[in-house]
């Protein structure tokens, strides 16, 4: 059996990608692949970011968004080349991206293109939607710039483009704040043995009853004078009141 922290150990990563165009049945590609982990809630400083060749030429238009050119990523990678690796970092974690739906479809899309029987993403990862999670709380989804803007992180990143790390380590600081009251408010019944570190803990019934301590007849003495002392002032302590 394992020591006990490691039950409470959660992985997130926060992902996030840049493409070529919206939908990849028009054979659009990833160029960028940014993610950041968390263990616990807290950044680890282990990052995954990686740029691909997406082997044909992007419009100037898509170039504006991401700035990444073709001179660029002409000598980077293909996504079959690192394919084995991106799912090595993300396996049995919980992604967390904003907008799941674009970036797994493109993500399905790429694994299946490689083929040698890699798997889709719901195979090995739970996948938590941001998009989806300011629904819930706005009403309405909302836009990453909104949610950061609402947070009051946006400042902690430079987005002159809207590279994959960028956003994803933005992203990150989003759920924090998004998810901050979720975790002061757990209160899901449980152990020290469950290995939710945020479950309440039940006390034993047969405990031993607790030690009362009462106040002696000097202390009792040394109360009421400084009662006498508040009355002195002129307000009638409330202590008093409820005493009498």
């Amino acid at each position: 059996m394992g020591h006990p922290t490691e039950l409470q150990q959660e992985r997130l990563v926060i992902l996030d990608t840049e493409t070529t165009g919206i939908n990849p049945r028009e054979g659009h590609r990833i160029v960028e692949i940014g993610c950041v982990e968390m263990i616990n809630r807290q950044l680890t400083g282990r990052n995954y970011h990686v740029y691909i060749n997406p082997q044909f030429e992007m419009e100037q238009e898509v170039i504006d968004v991401h700035g990444l050119t073709n001179e660029f990523l002409a000598d980077k990678p293909l996504f079959a080349e690192v394919a084995q690796g991106f799912i090595d970092f993300i396996k049995g974690a919980e992604l967390v991206i904003h907008n799941a739906k674009f970036d797994v479809g493109f993500m399905d899309h790429e694994f299946n293109m490689v083929g040698r029987g890699l798997p889709n993403t719901a195979d090995i990862c739970k996948v938590t939607d941001t998009l989806m999670t300011s629904k819930d709380e706005f009403g309405s989804p909302k836009t990453l710039d909104f949610l950061a803007k609402h947070y009051r992180v946006d400042g902690l990143i430079d987005r002159t483009y809207h590279g994959a790390l960028i956003d994803a380590q933005l992203l990150a600081f989003v759920y924090i704040e998004m998810t901050r009251r979720q975790e002061t408010l757990n209160l899901s019944a449980g152990s020290e043995q469950s290995g939710d570190k945020n479950a309440i803990i039940r006390l034993p019934h047969d405990r031993k009853a607790l030690k009362v301590v009462r106040a002696t007849a000097d202390e009792l003495t040394e109360h009421q004078t400084r009662l006498d002392i508040v009355a002195d002032k002129g307000s009638e302590p409330i202590w008093r009141k409820r005493e009498q």
